[in-house]
Formats: structure tokens, C-alpha cells, sequence
């Protein structure tokens, strides 16, 4: 081989070995920040299809019915847990159903009730009272499609209660966002 398409080799390798090295950095990167969607039995009980379960300090995301009865709010600070469970038809909460605990502080959506489907995003952690648990960075509330004026919910008398807070509560959030 003349020396020429040896150099034109040798360029074309490193070119090569260059751009594999830079896509194998990018998709490390990018493997930091997915959040894998779970449901609340696929954390309990793992995957259908693979048996996978999350590890604990692993990023997930988590979606399923807020159970009624389960909301727990710190009177003097804006910390919120809940519960939740699978979203299966029709809609019956027993205490043998998979849940899961999420704690979260912050306010909370408009749409969040008891009953309502959410997705929250954060770490599955272990608390030792109600076992696999997700501490949520963020809460999103999922509405429903079949969309009802505000009027006509009213005279359905199907209105609903917007959280309200304290101004301690409020206070204690600027707090520590500043």
C-alpha cells in the first residue's frame, strides 16, 4: 500500500473513532436525565413484559388515581403526601390494590383532588411507615376529556374546590425558593 492511502486510511479512522467517541458521550449524557413511566403496581411488582423493577435514588416518573381519603397537608408548611394506585376500570380503591406514596412540596396543580389522575415526577425512595415511596420534584394533574363549562358543573352541582393556602405557608415557600 503506497503511503498516500495509508494517510487517507489513518484520517479516515480517527475521523470515524472521533464520532463513535462523541456519540457514546452524548448518549451517556442523555441517559442522565431519562425518567422512566411507571405505574404504581409496575413499582411494587416490576414490568409486565420484563420483571423490571426501579432502584431506589433512580428518577421515574409515576402516573395513577390519587386514592380518596389519602391527601395529607403540613398545616404550617406547603409538604403534601398522598397516595396512589393503578388506574383500572371501574374505578374501586381496596387496600389489597398496589400503592404508592408521594411526597411533595410545593402547590400543588389546580386540577389535583382526590380521584383525579395525576403524573409525578422525582425518586423512588424507601420510607420505613409506608415502604416504596417517590419524592416528587413535580406534580402534574391530568384532566379528563370530557370537558364541562364552568357553568353547566355548577348547576350539575359538580363544582369543584380550588386548594387554598395559608399565608404561612405561602411565606414559607419564598422562603425557600429565594
Amino acid at each position: 500500500m503506497n503511503p498516500r492511502r495509508k494517510k487517507r486510511l489513518a484520517i479516515v479512522g480517527s475521523i470515524l473513532i472521533g464520532i463513535g467517541a462523541v456519540a457514546g458521550l452524548v448518549l451517556y449524557a442523555l441517559s442522565q436525565n431519562i425518567d422512566l413511566f411507571f405505574t404504581p403496581s409496575e413499582i411494587t411488582q416490576g414490568k409486565k413484559e420484563t420483571g423490571l423493577k426501579p432502584s431506589l435514588g433512580q428518577r421515574i416518573r409515576i402516573g395513577g388515581l390519587v386514592v380518596p381519603g389519602t391527601v395529607k397537608r403540613d398545616p404550617e408548611s406547603l409538604k403534601v403526601s398522598f397516595k396512589l394506585s393503578d388506574m383500572t376500570m371501574p374505578i374501586v380503591f381496596k387496600d389489597s390494590d398496589p400503592m404508592v406514596t408521594v411526597y411533595y412540596e410545593g402547590i400543588l396543580p389546580d386540577l389535583f383532588r382526590e380521584g383525579q389522575g395525576i403524573v409525578a415526577n422525582g425518586t423512588l425512595a424507601e420510607h420505613p411507615p409506608t415502604g416504596l415511596s417517590i419524592e416528587a420534584s413535580e406534580v402534574l394533574a391530568k384532566h379528563d376529556e370530557n370537558y364541562m363549562p364552568a357553568e353547566l358543573a355548577e348547576a350539575a352541582g359538580q363544582k369543584h374546590d380550588k386548594a387554598t393556602y395559608s399565608e404561612k405557608q405561602l411565606e414559607s415557600k419564598k422562603a425557600n425558593s429565594y
